[in-house]
């Protein structure tokens, strides 16, 4: 979908909020193990950017990466299995919630390593064009990213040999709790600049913004015009991760913490819609979400005997370790 679907748009973004907000409610039961980090208030970003892209079209995503998977089209059901561990997951329990990926619809997986995504979604959309594929890519990434060179490294080869990827920075303005003014030099769009690649801002909160911004970039870069970068402006609205909800770490003013809030992708989306209309699909998510918490609570944990399987794309079994 490239044109403006506010009900479409909406729907996601109000997807993305309340399946972290259940996940959270896990995390809290003990059904996920480890915690999650949250992608409450940037939902606006995913949501824009996939709209603009086929489900052909490849994207990756970062340790705060459950609402690229679900914008790009994963099944909320398997999802949350996945973050519960179970092997009825994405990924049969084994990837949680920093290593999700569904190939199905073009999601090669979140990534922990920071930077890390940028060079891999490079890579993979060389390769697809070098076999005929008339894709392009979008890769995720923080503020804290900004200064990994294995993501300066991917820019650099995407622009050198004319990648169509779009490389798009989520600026929440902290690296966990280090402020962006404190730790990026110059501006994040314009080490674009640098490269040769084009670069645009926009209000990462407003998703039909991010999605006008990602479609024109798409449809250059579908017509040979290289990789773009898009730096989208947001707020994290929940901790950093998890643990924090524990911890309490104080390294943002509470008063900062409300205007951040005040403009909430969620509200801003459904205020393009009738009230009438937003009811029923916030209706139909907490249905979708019930079922899904269900069938991912009802999921069998994987076998320790089997922590082994998978390990070689030969598909040879790994030998145990001895004593």
């Amino acid at each position: 979908m490239t044109g403006s679907d506010p009900l479409r748009l909406y729907r996601t973004v109000r997807l993305i909020r309340r399946f972290e907000e259940r996940a959270i409610e896990l995390v809290r039961a003990g059904e996920i193990v480890g915690g999650i980090h949250p992608y409450l208030g940037q939902e606006g970003i995913a949501a824009g950017v996939c709209a603009a892209l086929d489900r052909e079209d490849l994207v990756t995503g970062t340790h705060r990466g459950h609402g690229h998977v679900l914008a790009k089209g994963a099944d909320p059901a398997r999802m949350l299995a996945e973050l519960c561990g179970r092997v009825t997951g994405l990924n049969r329990g084994r990837g949680g919630s920093m290593h999700a990926a569904d190939f199905g619809v073009g999601v090669l997986g979140a990534n922990a390593i920071v930077g890390a995504a940028g060079a891999i979604l490079t890579g993979a959309v060389w390769e697809r064009r070098r076999r005929g594929a008339d894709i392009v890519g979008a890769t995720f990434f923080g503020d804290g990213a900004v200064n990994e060179g294995m993501l300066l490294e991917a820019f650099n080869l995407a622009a050198l040999w004319r990648i169509p990827v779009l490389f798009v920075c989520e600026n929440n303005g902290y690296a966990t709790t280090m402020p962006v003014d404190g730790a990026v030099a110059g501006t994040i769009a314009g080490r674009a600049a640098a490269f040769g690649m084009p670069a645009a801002t926009v209000d990462g909160q407003d998703p039909e913004a991010v999605r006008e911004v990602t479609a024109a970039a798409v449809a250059r870069m579908r017509a040979g015009g290289g990789p773009e970068l898009v730096e989208a402006r947001t707020y994290r609205f929940d901790a950093h991760h998890t643990f924090e909800h524990q911890v309490r770490l104080d390294y943002r003013p509470p008063e900062e913490v409300a205007e951040g809030r005040s403009r909430d992708p969620v509200d801003i989306a459904g205020a393009r819609l009738d009230p009438a209309v937003r009811a029923e699909v916030d209706a139909a998510v907490e249905a979708e979400l019930d079922a899904a918490v269900d069938f991912a609570l009802a999921g069998p944990h994987p076998d320790p005997a089997t922590a082994l399987d998978h390990l070689y794309a030969s598909g040879l079994t790994a030998r145990t370790g001895g004593g």
